[in-house]
């Protein structure tokens, strides 16, 4: 009897250590837990529907980073079987609005992360981010370097289950911002749209405070890529939950900075400043300001 029992755990340990090289062989970089897969970070780039099998045959995976374009609404189909997953964290994939419908098996979800997802692509509007409704857990969420604009802020708006989002490098306007103020949201980390021809609005300037500042939950709160001063002081001090500042790629003198500090005794003022290079370089050239 012991004996056919430790053929059979021999047996197993094999076969998951054939699984586990299979998923290596992939380019992948993981992490094991009790003797199960429970991170993996992973390019897509070459892989087949083969591959994304694989993958998705990992059902122990609970944080998960990949990217590529072979990430469509087919491909994520196949790694619906993730049950487990409470990261992801995903860079240019090219999903349509229906396939953020595929979101909805991963119900454990609490952290979700987009980066230059389906850029350019008339198929992804944002409106499929909706679809996140139905993720009791998702807390998290990072949208950024997108094409897509005020439909995907207004999809956001309804993710009522969010306490933290960042969002840079869109297409959302001022207006968009708007649709911030149907969150609970006690982190926000809140950066410039990308310019869509000359004469393309900025999203967040000195004036978008005032949209900030009706968010009366926030306790962290990150401004980057604008042009700033003292002026946002009123802003700022009438949140009432405010702990957390960090200002970092803004163009803002030193003596506003300390003046906001000293405006705000209760919060930390975290305060990166931008060299002369990284102005020209980012706030003009890059996003025009």
């Amino acid at each position: 009897m012991k004996s056919i029992l430790c053929v059979f755990l021999i047996s197993a340990l094999q076969s998951s250590a054939a699984d586990v090289a299979s998923l290596q062989k992939l380019g992948a970089k993981l992490t094991e837990t009790a003797g199960v897969v429970t991170q993996v970070q992973v390019k897509c780039d070459a892989f087949t529907e083969a591959d994304f099998r694989t993958l998705g045959s990992f059902t122990t995976i609970k944080d998960l980073t990949i990217s590529g374009k072979t990430i469509t609404d087919d491909t994520l189909a196949l790694l619906t079987g993730l049950s487990e997953l409470e990261r992801l964290s995903s860079d240019g994939i090219q999903l349509t609005d229906e396939g953020y419908k595929h979101f909805v098996a991963f119900q454990k979800l609490k952290s979700l992360s987009f980066f230059h997802p389906a850029f350019r692509s008339e198929k992804f509007t944002g409106s499929g981010l909706s679809y996140l409704k139905a993720l009791p857990k998702l807390e998290k969420l990072t949208f950024a370097g997108s094409t897509a604009g005020d439909t995907a802020m207004e999809a956001i708006g309804q993710l009522t289950q969010l306490k933290e989002f960042r969002t840079w490098h869109t297409a959302q306007s001022q207006a968009g911002n708007g649709y911030l103020l149907k969150l609970p949201l006690t982190a926000l980390r809140i950066g410039q749209r990308l310019p869509n021809g000359k004469d393309s609005p900025v999203s967040f300037d000195e004036s978008t405070m005032a949209t900030l500042a009706q968010i009366k939950t926030l306790e962290s709160l990150e401004l980057t890529e604008a042009r700033l001063s003292a002026k946002i002081i009123p802003q700022l001090k009438v949140l009432p939950k405010l702990t957390k500042l960090r200002i970092e790629t803004v163009d803002i003198s030193a003596a506003d900075v300390e003046a906001i500090k000293a405006a705000l005794p209760n919060c930390t003022v975290d305060f990166k400043p931008i060299s002369d290079a990284d102005k020209e370089a980012t706030l003009v050239k890059k996003l025009r300001l």
